[in-house]
């Protein structure tokens, strides 16, 4: 066989297996970008937990349960299969997400919740004056939606387990515990605006404030006071069961939920009061 012959046949070859290895690699194509777009997910889906813990958690909870009368729940069944529906939205949830947190509330557009403050919900995006990239936004939205599957449903009312408190500051209470109070304050959504930001008056110390433990043996005796406590434990009680008898100055727009006195038993409210005072 020539010289000539021989380069033909190794071209042909040559040819011939380009051809079948591009084939191959065709089949395993969209395989490759399926894996892809699920690294992808997760990646945006890690950045996303990052920035809802440091930016979300303070309102919405550290899984997305809410903070009853702040902020809603996220991790929520009535969220994902209902409120696009009930709002009109006609595009995806995602991009309901997307552009909420974007822009943020200047009002909550559900009366249960009171928001975050003036605006209810800050604009998080650079677009509109906040600190997040686009894709730092879309990262959270991601991190969100990886809830849907599991998502559980909140909607259920869970039943008490006694008579609520009511609003008379002078009922008698049973004796408190402060660890109980510790979860009841996160849970019932106190820690959301009173410890993780400052959205209410801060519970704890500060240079120019006592705990809320010490201030609440001063506060009733003061000149400006309106309420009608006569010891701490009635003066932290009317601060949850009657908030608007006395508002702390400087957070005259901040409307704190008026329900804790149907929501929350004697055993409760005196578990919550027994946890402040161990404020210093």
């Amino acid at each position: 066989m020539s010289r000539i012959n021989i380069e033909i046949t190794l071209g042909a070859l040559l040819v011939l297996f380009t051809s079948i290895f591009i084939v191959i690699y065709g089949f395993k194509e969209p395989q490759r970008m399926q894996e892809f777009e699920l690294h992808q997910e997760a990646q945006a889906i890690e950045v996303g937990a990052d920035l809802f813990n440091n930016n979300c958690v303070g309102c919405h909870g550290t899984q997305g349960e809410g903070v009853p009368g702040l902020a809603p729940a996220l991790n929520d069944r009535y969220f994902f299969d209902q409120r696009i529906k009930d709002l009109g939205w006609s595009s995806s949830l995602e991009d309901y997400i997307v552009a909420t947190v974007s822009s943020g509330r200047v009002v909550s557009t559900r009366p249960e919740y009171v928001g975050g403050g003036a605006p209810a919900m800050p604009a998080w995006s650079e677009q509109y004056g906040g600190p997040l990239r686009v894709d730092q936004v879309r990262s959270i939205a991601a991190f969100i939606m990886n809830w849907e599957p599991t998502a559980p449903d909140r909607g259920a009312a869970t039943p008490m387990a006694g008579p609520p408190v009511g609003t008379d500051i002078t009922v008698e209470l049973p004796e408190g515990n402060p660890t109980n109070g510790e979860a009841l304050a996160t849970s019932q959504g106190c820690t959301g605006c009173h410890v993780l930001t400052d959205t209410g008056p801060a519970w704890a110390a500060s240079a120019n404030e006592l705990g809320i433990g010490d201030r609440a043996a001063q506060r009733f005796t003061q000149a400006d006071y309106t309420g009608s406590a006569t010891t701490p434990e009635q003066y932290l009680l009317e601060s949850i069961v009657a908030p608007g008898e006395y508002i702390v100055p400087g957070f005259e727009t901040v409307l704190m939920p008026a329900t804790y006195g149907q929501s929350l038993t004697a055993q409760d409210a005196a578990d919550i009061i027994a946890y402040m005072l161990t404020i210093k």
